[in-house]
């Protein structure tokens, strides 16, 4: 295992409006990384335009049916784990990840981080920082991670994360495999000892598709997520000593 080799997974559900402009963006930035697109059933030709690209270092796996992001993040993250990667980023197929922040997400892992979160929200960024009601939910789930790990995180919804080696096989292993699980996550990470690091990302509004956050779905959204949350605080550690 080459501990800079990098595997970038790409959740993707229905995203033809915007995943070979993703994909091809992030092959001009990262041209050593390996792709692994990970297919969740999409029903619009996403499957079909992954397959149709002309690219050696693209792995699509192929979901048969909807299975929620967090079984698509879990599977890419698996792979990766399987095939040596000695880092792993986990990257949004619609278009909102600057492609060319990537380096400065894994600059934190070589200078010591575990997991490391792009933030919109760090002081010093000046990108999108999504909309109204969003950035309400988002500072809940950072008084929420604050009350049960005493630690501080200010876009726990981001997507856009990097693994170092060790959380990469305990990611592999222990994903919270659901439909919304980035909060969740970081009190995973946070409860197991990783030291967790954000460093700011100037992202940009999504270049296609549709959210699957929308309207009366938000609510169902923040309680089902601040439910996971709390029962992760309960969750007995999985990681050993520490």
């Amino acid at each position: 295992m080459d501990a800079s080799s990098l595997t970038v997974v790409i959740p993707c559900y229905n995203e033809e409006a915007c995943i070979v402009s993703t994909l091809s963006e992030l092959r001009r930035n990262m041209p050593q990384a390996r792709i692994v697109a990970v297919n969740d059933g999409s029903t619009d030709r996403t499957l079909e335009l992954l397959q149709g690209m002309d690219d050696p270092d693209l792995v699509v796996l192929n979901l048969p049916f909807n299975s929620g992001i967090g079984v698509a993040v879990q599977t890419g993250l698996i792979y990766a784990a399987r095939h040596g990667a000695g880092r792993a980023v986990k990257f949004d197929a619609d278009g909102q990840h600057p492609a060319q922040e990537i380096p400065r997400l894994l600059e934190a892992i070589d200078n010591g981080a575990d997991f490391v979160i792009g933030s919109r929200f760090v002081e010093g960024t000046t990108g999108f920082r999504s909309y109204f009601m969003r950035r309400i939910g988002i500072r809940f789930f950072r008084f929420l991670i604050a009350a049960v790990t005493g630690h501080s995180i200010t876009d726990a919804t981001s997507g856009f994360r990097a693994y170092g080696h060790e959380a990469l096989l305990f990611a592999a292993e222990n994903y919270p495999s659901f439909d919304y699980p980035e909060p969740e996550e970081c009190i995973l990470f946070l409860r197991n000892g990783f030291r967790v690091v954000e460093v700011p990302c100037n992202m940009l509004e999504r270049q296609g598709g549709r959210s699957s956050i929308r309207s009366l779905k938000a609510a169902y959204y923040m309680l089902k997520v601040s439910f996971a949350m709390i029962m992760e605080s309960f969750r007995p550690r999985i990681r050993k000593g520490i």
